[in-house]
């Protein structure tokens, strides 16, 4: 018989009660160190003191209204963010697939309004992964994500990942811009070049196309710096965001320069939930701590702490790991293909650190923001009793 629960999800048997800063509790009382996040989204921690009030303050005020109204927090919210990035202008949602279905929508009505309905396609990468909806996963392309759900979306054509030759061999005169992650997440991981990401800018200058860029998972600060790209010297014309934005509350955004901001009128997107009173209020209590002042460089500190404690564990375990890759606080652990990165991930929830399976057999780790030295000392001490576990004397997976 089927669980009241749709089973979508293959959940570990761990249901935690509470949480303290970067560590979980589960009801039965065993305490996790958390390097996973919620996939890359508590980005203050669990129960940080400024953001539980400010939600705690707010929801006892109002917490919806719907967009028929002006919502002042978001107002706030949005200014905040245009004073801190290239945008102009900002529109708010609940996720990261709303996001980047805005993010489409944002670039196919930009051409339309300026005299190009034909130009309506993406390029995007091979890798990638932008969401669960319908026209996101076209965008993701991965076949596993789309079978069994009917014919692709239409207008998205994908090249290899960092392949510059096959960027301009698929321009045509249909597309409209180059979708890309600085980081692909959930594709293993994997950084795109600051120089690639510096080409792609150029290029659609070049083409009139525009440059739409996935920062759902490494914008917020988790390269280091506010927003991934940031490290490249170059600004999008039109960029997703959510995760780490409402530091754990559903929160997501479509930020965009005017150009383009200024096609999407009163009618021609929207949404009931999205840039609420409770929403924006946790938004702008996330910004109050990452904006702060030494908080950015802590997390870039902190970040290379951990990019060397792995590139050190990685080469102290070449029978189970092959080598490290990302970016700040996103940081992926790419294991040999006779271990699994399921494997890995339950030998170090055995050991009491939460991590996160990523594509092409990664490990994928994405602590809170607020993560001390100590803290990585300690997970990488989880991390390096797993692989010792999962050696080829002690795993039979491995002695084959």
């Amino acid at each position: 018989m089927i669980p009241a629960l749709m089973p979508t999800y293959n959940r570990a048997d761990l249901a935690f009660e509470r949480g303290e800063g970067a560590y979980v509790w589960t009801d039965d009382g065993r305490r996790f160190l958390d390097f996973g996040s919620g996939i890359a989204t508590t980005s203050l921690g669990h129960a940080h003191p400024h953001l539980v009030k400010t939600i705690a303050e707010q929801a006892a005020k109002v917490m919806h209204v719907s967009n028929l109204y002006r919502v002042p927090q978001a107002e706030k919210l949005a200014a905040r963010h245009v004073a801190a990035s290239f945008a102009d202008s900002v529109f708010f949602c609940n996720s990261g697939a709303e996001a980047n279905e805005g993010m489409i929508k944002a670039v196919r009505k930009y051409h339309a309004e300026n005299g190009h309905p034909e130009k309506f396609r993406m390029i995007c990468f091979e890798g990638a992964f932008h969401g669960r909806t319908l026209a996101t996963l076209a965008a993701t392309g991965n076949e596993k994500y789309l079978a069994g759900f009917g014919p692709p979306v239409d207008g998205f054509d994908h090249v290899p990942f960092g392949n510059m030759n096959a960027v301009r061999d698929a321009i045509t005169p249909a597309t409209a811009g180059i979708m890309i992650e600085p980081i692909q997440g959930e594709g293993g991981v994997r950084p795109a070049d600051l120089r690639f990401l510096k080409e792609l800018r150029a290029v659609c200058d070049e083409f009139g196309l525009l440059l739409a860029l996935d920062e759902v998972q490494t914008g917020m600060g988790r390269s280091g710096k506010l927003w991934a790209h940031e490290w490249a010297g170059i600004e999008p014309d039109v960029m997703s965001s959510a995760k780490g934005i409402g530091g754990g509350f559903p929160l997501g955004a479509v930020l965009a320069r005017e150009k383009v901001a200024k096609h999407l009128k009163p009618g021609t997107h929207g949404t009931t939930y999205g840039g609420g009173p409770l929403a924006c209020s946790a938004g702008n209590a996330v910004l109050d701590v990452v904006l702060a002042d030494g908080f950015l460089a802590q997390v870039d500190r902190v970040a290379r702490y951990l990019w060397k404690g792995m590139e050190a564990l990685a080469a102290r375990h070449p029978h189970v790991a092959e080598g490290v890759q990302g970016a700040g606080l996103l940081v992926g652990l790419k294991l040999r293909p006779e271990v699994s990165n399921g494997e890995m991930q339950a030998a170090c929830v055995a050991e009491g650190l939460l991590t996160v399976a990523a594509g092409m057999n990664v490990l994928r780790v994405a602590p809170p923001l607020i993560i001390t030295e100590a803290q990585v000392d300690e997970a990488l001490a989880a991390i390096d009793r797993a692989c010792t576990k999962l050696t080829p004397a002690k795993s039979p997976a491995l002695a084959k």
